[in-house]
């Protein structure tokens, strides 16, 4: 089998319809493409530090999809794609670690090793795309900034080397920003999927919890945790959206989403002409008490512009006294993050600790805790230490067997979601544009954290959210703005993030150390 080197084929500007455009007109094989990627990562991961994990049977894979595809079989559109997996989901035959050396044999851990893939690894695999390996991600996917503590070393911002790369789903980002793959799969519990996508310069979907299963997910929350694409344009991502979304026992809450989904598929709304006659909103104080950077806000003023040249009408804040601000918390001032959901995290564990299989190295949240004890995670020093200010972090650490019932969580997203009706409802809303951060990334080793504009506020309401590359600050920063909606909204809001792209898109390929 002749093979193709990655400087044969532009990995970093592929596209799910280029790699199937190539397919097609023999340009390469499956086969050769995930060579490329291989070879692209043995060249450039040293630097990024984006996979820890490779799959020694993708070559496989991906031979049996070039077998099918030459017998004629109709194949989808994700067979033949080279795709990442964030390490905290399941994939059988590697340890799902976290990004804790508690968790991973070769630095002094045990292992966590699955029976069986995650569904969202599962509904990868029966779509046809070529798993390369698993990503970076900090210890427990604590932070939403970087991969600093993970075990395998932090990694880098492929966009800005000296800037944070985004987290938890650092890994996947640096992947899919470098060529290293065209698509990756990434979760979000507190800014996961939407910081490391703006970070990065890239598209990252943060779904309505439900839409896609997390079964099979190492843990925050049971109650906020998502997982959702990200790729480097919105068709990609959308593409992406159709193969995970959907019901599956495993995971009861997806039941929800029976319906919900269109019957074209997310793709098939996409259209550049969206924005005409919608009306969006604007970010303000109504919506959150945090002013935009100066470099940002005169960034966003092109955006405004620019919205309404494809024909939007804008809506300046409003939120403006809906109260909706008020709800707000920081339960964790250091990171401007509000936490609260997450106290559910002992039963959360212990249900994912069963899913493992009757091999598991650990079964229970006891054990879990035993193993990992001299690193407490939720001891004084530990990542997540956090908890203890919750309300009902207590009562399920004294029992991760019993679900804890969180009335004041639920309130609090009963709220959320009554003032968010209420004003899309009286404002005619179709959805709200924001920067997603209010100024540019900061230093990657330094204190300072991300400082979004949606995360603890969708993360709690469980709406959608869509990030999208809209320019950069004079630094070369990254700028992205995020595109949010009603419950279910995934479709509409795809549409419109698409139509920004077609009409204003300033993505750049990035130039690679």
């Amino acid at each position: 089998m002749e093979t193709r080197s990655a400087i044969d084929i532009d990995l970093v500007n592929l596209t799910v319809e280029s790699v199937q455009d190539g397919f097609r007109n023999g340009k390469f094989t499956a086969e050769q493409l995930a060579r490329a990627c291989f070879d692209w990562i043995e060249r450039h991961n040293g630097t990024y530090n984006a996979l820890i994990f490779l799959n020694p049977t993708a070559l496989d894979d991906a031979r049996r999809i070039d077998e099918r595809r030459a017998a004629g079989e109709a194949l989808g559109p994700l067979a033949g794609v080279p795709v990442v997996i964030k390490d905290p989901m399941d994939m059988v035959g590697f340890p799902t670690t976290a990004g804790w050396s508690k968790l991973y044999s070769k630095t002094g851990g045990v292992d966590l090793m699955p029976e069986r893939d995650a569904p969202v690894v599962a509904r990868m695999r029966r779509a046809g795309a070529i798993l390369l390996g698993k990503t970076n991600v900090p210890i427990l996917s604590h932070t939403g900034s970087h991969a600093n503590d993970s075990w395998a070393g932090p990694t880098i911002n492929v966009a800005m080397r000296d800037r944070v790369p985004g987290g938890s789903s650092a890994g996947t980002a640096s992947a899919v920003a470098s060529g290293m793959a065209v698509l990756g799969l990434a979760e979000e519990t507190g800014g996961s999927i939407q910081n490391p996508a703006s970070a990065q310069d890239l598209v990252g979907i943060k779904p309505t919890i439900g839409l896609v299963p997390n079964a099979g997910v190492v843990p925050l929350s049971g109650n906020r945790d998502v997982v959702g694409p990200i790729a480097r344009n919105v068709r990609d991502a959308a593409l992406c959206l159709d193969v995970l979304a959907g019901y599956t026992s495993e995971d009861p809450k997806t039941l929800a989403s029976v319906g919900r989904q269109p019957e074209g598929g997310y793709t098939g709304a996409l259209d550049a002409n969206a924005l005409r006659g919608k009306r969006i909103g604007l970010y303000g104080p109504g919506w959150r008490n945090q002013p935009l950077s100066d470099e940002a806000a005169a960034l966003y003023e092109r955006v405004k512009g620019e919205l309404v040249s494809l024909g939007a009408t804008l809506i300046d804040d409003p939120f403006e006294g809906s109260g909706f601000a008020d709800l707000r918390k920081t339960t964790v001032p250091l990171a401007n993050f509000d936490a609260r959901g997450l106290e559910s995290i002992p039963y959360d564990v212990e249900k994912y600790l069963e899913r493992l299989g009757t091999g598991a190295a650990l079964k229970t949240f006891a054990e879990f805790a035993q193993a990992t004890q001299d690193e407490n995670a939720f001891g004084p020093d530990g990542v997540l230490n956090f908890m203890h200010s919750l309300a009902d972090f207590k009562a399920a650490l004294a029992n991760p067997s019993l679900p804890p019932e969180m009335p004041e969580f639920v309130e609090l997203k009963a709220r959320y979601l009554r003032i968010f009706e209420k004003v899309f409802g009286a404002q005619r809303l179709d959805a709200l544009v924001f920067p997603q951060m209010r100024c540019e990334l900061p230093a990657l080793h330094g204190k300072d954290t991300i400082q979004e504009t949606t995360v603890g506020e969708i993360n709690i309401a469980g709406l959608p959210g869509i990030a999208v590359p809209a320019g950069y600050y004079a630094s070369g920063s990254p700028f992205g703005l995020i595109f949010v909606g009603r419950q279910w909204d995934e479709g509409a809001l795809l549409a419109l993030a698409y139509a920004y792209e077609q009409g204003a898109g300033k993505r750049k390929a990035p130039v690679l150390a």
